[in-house]
């Protein structure tokens, strides 16, 4: 989405040309595929992890930080690859995301009229706002040692970037629309 704001914004004469069927299958498929790379190197993790007392694990579904939290034995090869493969993915998603809106915003700036910069800068508000929360609760919920995993805030992260967050990205993305405004603006009885 990020690369798609750019083109959009930085490149909106060749935006048809860029963003064509080719790109985009392109992009979804390499989000498929390192998602696919991704769950099968933390499967094959787990797979190898010794259990020897409980399997209940204290979260809503089966997460890799409650996981080695109940394992038995010599987690460490696992926690190296979950801040290696977590890191590489999460910072990597996260940096590309900042380049991208690094360029956007310095075209913005370029903008003479500030209609136009607000209507740019509108357009790039809500996406912001689902990648801060998305990528503030999974850098939580992850990028932290097991030894300070707290079963409470284990439940509550995951359930916030796998749930909360995806609920709101179609509440966010309508505070755009001028006409739920109008319409929030007469529920509420304000007039501006």
């Amino acid at each position: 989405m990020a690369y798609d704001r750019y083109v959009a914004i930085c490149n909106p004469l060749q935006y048809v040309l860029i963003m064509n069927s080719t790109t985009c299958k392109a992009l979804v498929g390499g989000s498929w595929s390192s998602g696919f790379l991704n769950s099968m190197i933390h499967t094959v993790c787990t797979f190898q992890l010794p259990f020897c007392s409980s399997n209940m694990i204290n979260q809503f579904f089966c997460d890799i930080p409650p996981l080695l939290k109940v394992a038995c034995g010599n987690t460490f090869p696992s926690q190296v690859v979950l801040f290696t493969v977590g890191g590489a993915y999460g910072f990597g998603s996260f940096l590309s995301t900042i380049i991208s809106y690094i360029h956007i915003i310095s075209t913005i700036l370029e903008i003479k009229s500030t209609e136009g910069r607000k209507k740019a800068f509108s357009t790039c508000t809500s996406h912001l706002t689902v990648v801060t929360l998305f990528f503030g609760t999974s850098f939580s919920a992850y990028l932290k040692p097991t030894s300070k995993y707290s079963s409470e805030e284990g439940k509550l992260f995951p359930v916030f970037y796998a749930v909360i967050t995806p609920t709101l990205n179609p509440i966010i993305y309508t505070l755009r629309n001028k006409e739920f405004k109008n319409a929030f603006r007469k529920i509420m009885g304000l007039k501006f």
